[in-house]
């Protein structure tokens, strides 16, 4: 397992919902479910030696749902973040967090940053939360910042390409994803790293989220690593 493993590993955690309606149960069971998950996959990329975990936990579109249900998911988040410190601590996690600030609360926004200060120097995994996340916006922000950049003549345009603009999207400090996971079967990316994942290998799971145990996890680096990946190139014998 521990030869050919990808440096970053990306999943969009889907299924919760339809994982609780299945069993008769109320959606924030199947969150309740999906945060044991989000645990066990953490310990599990930690203990691999993979580099770089990112978890689609919030995405943009998200705040569309009821607001019951938006409102649980921010104190389940709030609850993670403060009952797994000591965890990420313990097991050299260094936490980072990317989206946007607005229009989550002053509490939460706290708590990640509390968070993100006192696993900055840890030198394990990195667990980024994509939190209140959306790609096309990333976008935006980046072409933003460097319109602004050249205006203040920070920044020449000519020397504007793919590696200049990706230091100002939101994942500057973490190399591309090797490998995106998505559970529960839907064969979307969802607005998730559009630009981070162009040369990334693509798994989807049938299994939702709260089901995606470290079993499927390993099966799915399993895969991965049969996979020959040329990034546009062809072999060498034809």
């Amino acid at each position: 397992m521990k030869n050919n493993l990808p440096r970053h590993v990306a999943i969009i955690m889907d299924g919760n919902g339809r994982w609780a309606r299945k069993r008769g149960l109320p959606r924030l069971a199947g969150h309740r479910q999906g945060i044991e998950r989000v645990k066990e996959i953490i310990k599990t990329a930690s203990d691999l030696g993979i580099e770089v975990l990112t978890l689609f936990v919030f995405s943009t579109e998200n705040w569309q749902r009821p607001k019951e249900e938006v409102d649980v998911l921010m104190k389940y988040l709030n609850n993670f973040l403060k009952n797994n410190i000591r965890d990420l601590m313990k097991n050299d996690i260094c936490l980072k967090v990317i989206g946007r600030d607005v229009p989550l609360s002053p509490k939460i926004r706290a708590r990640i940053q509390e968070a993100v200060k006192k696993t900055k120097d840890n030198k394990g995994l990195k667990l980024c939360l994509a939190l209140n996340y959306g790609s096309r916006q990333e976008i935006v922000d980046a072409v933003k910042k460097i319109t602004q950049a050249v205006m203040d003549k920070e920044l020449n345009l000519e020397d504007i390409d793919e590696k200049a603009f990706s230091r100002f999207l939101y994942t500057d400090d973490i190399p591309d994803p090797d490998l995106l996971i998505r559970t529960s079967g839907e064969l979307r990316i969802s607005n998730f790293l559009l630009w981070q994942i162009s040369y990334a290998e693509l798994y989807f799971s049938k299994k939702y989220w709260p089901d995606f145990t470290k079993e499927e996890f390993k099966k799915a680096l399993n895969i991965y690593q049969k996979r020959e990946r040329r990034f546009g190139a062809i072999k060498e014998d034809g």
